[in-house]
């Protein structure tokens, strides 16, 4: 599914004669066409006779996101293609869509891919990850971390599963230097599990590693209040995709960072406890220990 897909956020948006649709039509258009140009809102509204707080809110109220939000969009697909298809340097895709350097390029990536576009390209080649297994409430968990902070929770079934564990997590970076260091993981294993240590004022670091709509997924799931629960359809909403259902249930279950990033808050349309990654039954004993303290 293409996450950037206008969708009509409601249908009695409609004008009597299109004209808000022939507006957002043209705005499309113009951007997949022309993303090179990198045009402006200011430069789109000008070309089709709008006020820039005209054209933004017909566009954002139609596709569900900004005109900039979707030029970034198209550039970063643009972008993905060049350097893993066609395999170009970082400076020549930054040129190729119509970016003033690697820099630019670089900003795009961390800011909607929550990584570097080298990072991106080499599938974590280069890239660091200590991991370690520890006890937890919930039996034992897989911890994984770079140098920015948290990139992966995970659970093992059993002594015997740390391997299988192990490898799903990791085919998320296969190319990336995996290190064992219960050491440096061991710090973070208390800061999750102890909500005495759970401050607004000291929060935790972590490094969301996905595509930019699995991000957008998992940054609407931290917004779930503590013992609370919602629906797919509920994030779906939330993320501007009420139609994404079934694609956010996908993301909800590739999610790296369980129990801090709360996919075990995400129930099923009609409130039923769903698929979890990593089964039902912890699932229902996360929950059943965070209503205990709510």
């Amino acid at each position: 599914m293409n996450a950037f897909a206008p969708t009509p956020a409601c249908t009695t948006d409609i004008t009597p004669d299109g004209e808000d649709y022939a507006i957002v039509k043209q705005v499309i258009e113009r951007i997949t066409l022309d993303y090179r140009d990198q045009p402006s809102l200011e430069r789109l509204a000008a070309e089709l006779g709008q006020s820039p707080t005209q054209l933004q809110k017909v566009f954002t109220r139609w596709a569900g996101l900004s005109p900039k939000a979707f030029l970034q969009a198209v550039t970063l697909d643009h972008a993905k293609r060049l350097l893993g298809e066609e395999q170009l340097p970082l400076l020549e895709t930054s040129y190729e869509v119509g970016l003033s350097g690697p820099g630019r390029l670089h900003d795009l990536f961390v800011t909607h891919e929550a990584m570097s576009p080298g990072e991106w390209k080499a599938k974590g080649g280069g890239l660091i990850i200590r991991y370690g297994f520890h006890p937890s409430p919930f039996g034992l968990a897989l911890v994984m971390a770079t140098e920015r902070g948290l990139a992966g929770l995970a659970f093992a079934d059993d002594e015997g599963g740390r391997e299988a564990c192990f490898a799903d997590m990791a085919t998320r970076w296969p190319n990336a230097d995996y290190v064992a260091d219960q050491q440096a993981t061991a710090p973070y294993i208390t800061r999750i599990f102890d909500p005495a240590r759970w401050r607004s004022e000291e929060p935790l670091r972590v490094v969301l590693i996905g595509s930019d709509f699995q991000v957008r997924v998992w940054q609407s799931l931290l917004k779930i209040p503590f013992g609370r629960a919602v629906t797919y359809s509920d994030v779906a909403r939330d993320i501007g995709q009420p139609t994404a259902s079934r694609a956010v249930g996908a993301a909800i279950g590739r999610n790296p960072i369980s129990f801090v990033v709360p996919c075990h808050r995400a129930l099923g349309k009609s409130g039923a406890l769903t698929g979890y990654h990593w089964g039902l039954t912890r699932k229902r004993a996360i929950l059943g220990w965070e209503a205990g303290r709510v």
